[in-house]
This record gives structure tokens, C-alpha cells and sequence, in this order.
């Protein structure tokens, strides 16, 4: 077996169809393959992190969150390469895309379920498509990363009120006093606390970069097309502009107020 036979590089270096005569589009599919690829990974690795908070196996879902972030840092600088296309460029070919748009992207849309960014409107995009819809509603009913932190706290015999713990997943995080203060007890004493309190830490280090991520896409957008709505019709900018607010978890941050 060869090295282009283990990682079937004939697939994959014949997977990129430009569909313009533009010089320019194969940077562009590139870039959005080379991120699906990387956005797989992030799948694999959360799925593993939440097994292992689900089963109380700390150290190593510290391990597969802290190469979540390693991977989401690699994505963000994708954005860097992007952004050397011009408006001008990014026009000659921006009619070939059709209505095909980011916005579409299952395992992108995934993620943000695992991640606790439930929106069950986005599912309808994906709706054409049974498996990939059945996946998304699964996802959207099951605990988030977050989710199965807090149940964790409450194992630990830290003080979670019932209603978060049995509240409807499908419905997006509300901050909670009880789970603050859960969190507050942790930071306040790390030794004893010292893997709830490296949990904390990973999950703001991966939050963090989600942040930078959403952020870097706005403002490359902004620079290639302005303000102009997006392929497939999304809003573009504005849009990104407000999912840059999205905090996924709200008490690790605001707790650093009370320390």
C-alpha cells in the first residue's frame, strides 16, 4: 500500500470541480473543503470529550477538548488565505456557486448543536434530506457538552437545581444561578476542585475560539462582498455580525466578575 493509496489522494485531489474558468474559485473550494475536513475532526474529538464527562473519565476528554482547540485555531487561519481574494476576484466567479451557502453545512450546523447553540429553525435547510435531518434532531434533543458538564457538577455533589438538569435540551441554554454557583465553588477552591477546574478552563478555551472563529468569518465577509446578502440568500453580514454575540457558556464567564 502506498502513501497516496492510504489516504486516497485520487479522491480526494480530484474532489475540487471549479465551475467557472476563474482562477480564483479553487481557492475558494479549497478552503471550504479543507475546513469540512477539519470541522470532521472537531466532530470526532467533541463526541469523544462528551463520552468521557458522561463517564467521569476526565483526563482524557481534558485531552480531546484541548485538541479541539488546537484544530480550531488551524480553521481560523484559514480565514487569513481567504481573505487574500479580492471583491473583484470573488465576483468573476460568484454566480457559478448557485445557491449553495455556508449556511448549509451540516456538520458546521452540527457542531453548534453539540456545542449548546440550539436553533431547531435551523434544521429546515437540511429537511430534503432524511438522514442528515434525523441526525440534526437527534442532536438537537441530546445534552449538549455543556449539558453533560453541569450533570457532571451535580455528581460531584456541587448544587444544581432539578429543572436545568432535567429541562428540554432542544430549547437553548439559559444561564443559571445554581450552576454559577457550582461553578463559583470550583474556581474558588481549584485544588480540590483541580479536574472540574481544568474542565472549566478547556471549556472556555473552547468557547473562546468559537468566538474568534464566528468573528474572523464576519470580518472576511465584510471585506469580499460588504454587505451584500449572502449566496443562497442569507442576510451575510448582518447575520454573522449577530452569531458573533453567541456565549455557549454563559456562567464560566461571568463568573470571573466574582472572583
Amino acid at each position: 500500500m502506498s502513501y497516496g493509496d492510504y489516504l486516497q489522494l485520487d479522491t480526494l485531489l480530484t474532489a475540487q470541480k471549479p465551475r467557472s474558468d476563474k482562477n480564483d474559485e479553487l481557492l475558494f473550494i479549497v478552503i471550504h473543503q479543507s475546513t469540512e475536513l477539519w470541522m470532521k475532526l472537531v466532530l470526532h474529538e467533541l463526541e469523544l470529550a462528551m463520552a468521557g464527562v458522561r463517564e467521569d473519565r476526565l483526563q482524557p476528554a481534558l485531552k480531546n477538548l484541548a485538541r479541539v482547540g488546537r484544530i480550531q485555531a488551524q480553521m481560523i487561519q484559514s480565514w487569513d488565505v481567504l481573505s487574500t481574494m479580492t471583491p473583484a476576484e470573488y465576483s468573476g466567479f460568484r454566480d457559478a456557486l448557485g445557491r449553495s451557502s455556508g449556511f448549509q453545512s451540516f456538520q458546521n450546523r452540527r457542531i453548534e448543536f453539540m456545542l449548546g447553540n440550539k436553533q431547531a429553525e435551523m434544521i429546515e435547510p437540511f429537511r430534503h434530506d432524511a438522514v442528515r435531518s434525523t441526525a440534526l434532531d437527534a442532536a438537537l434533543a441530546a445534552p449538549s457538552l455543556y449539558d453533560e458538564a453541569i450533570a457532571l457538577l451535580a455528581r460531584r455533589s456541587l448544587a444544581i437545581d432539578a429543572e436545568v438538569l432535567t429541562r428540554d435540551f432542544r430549547q437553548p441554554y439559559q444561564a443559571s444561578a445554581s450552576v454559577r454557583a457550582a461553578w463559583l465553588q470550583v474556581y474558588r477552591d481549584p485544588e480540590h476542585w483541580w479536574d472540574l477546574y481544568q474542565l472549566g478552563e478547556k471549556l472556555v478555551d473552547v468557547d473562546d475560539w468559537f468566538q474568534q472563529w464566528r468573528f474572523r468569518h464576519m470580518t472576511t465577509v465584510k471585506r469580499i462582498i460588504g454587505f451584500k446578502r449572502g449566496t443562497g440568500g442569507t442576510a451575510g453580514v448582518g447575520y454573522l455580525k449577530k452569531v458573533t454575540d453567541i456565549t455557549l457558556f454563559p456562567e464560566l464567564w461571568d463568573l470571573r466578575t466574582e472572583l
